[in-house]
């Protein structure tokens, strides 16, 4: 699969059993130590989603809202989904390899959780892929 550049593409969640349950919801892809670093940090809105890679856990220290964390496997399959206020550690996932960010509430409006599997479709790094 290679690794993931910094970009922007789109995300698709589906169901365990394939079902799509949202396609199309904006995506940051932050894959370069930077990029990670600094994450939401600072923001006061997240417009879709932030997958950050490699990753195994985050933290909400200088974040300015709640998010939601999903911590997916190396074949973006859901492990778990937190909510996280301002100002907490997270503990890391033992199987994450990456992990998804939003506005606290988005992901269950998309359908994820546990056992669900996302896909990144689009430009990612300047060409365009589906994963």
């Amino acid at each position: 699969m290679g690794r993931w550049r910094d970009g922007r593409g789109r995300l698709i969640v589906r169901a365990a059993d394939g079902e799509v349950l949202t396609g199309g919801v904006p995506l940051e892809v932050s894959a370069s130590y930077r990029a990670r670093t600094r994450g939401l940090l600072g923001r006061d809105s997240v417009d879709g989603a932030m997958l950050l890679s490699p990753a195994s856990g985050v933290h909400t220290f200088g974040m300015r809202i709640p998010i939601d964390v999903a911590y997916l496997d190396r074949r973006l399959t859901v492990i778990a989904v937190r909510t996280m206020r301002p100002g907490r550690l997270g503990l890391p996932r033992l199987r994450a390899r990456h992990v998804l960010e939003a506005e606290a509430g988005a992901m269950s409006g998309w359908g994820v959780r546990a056992g669900a599997r996302v896909e990144v479709v689009g430009v990612v790094g300047g060409r365009t892929e589906a994963r």
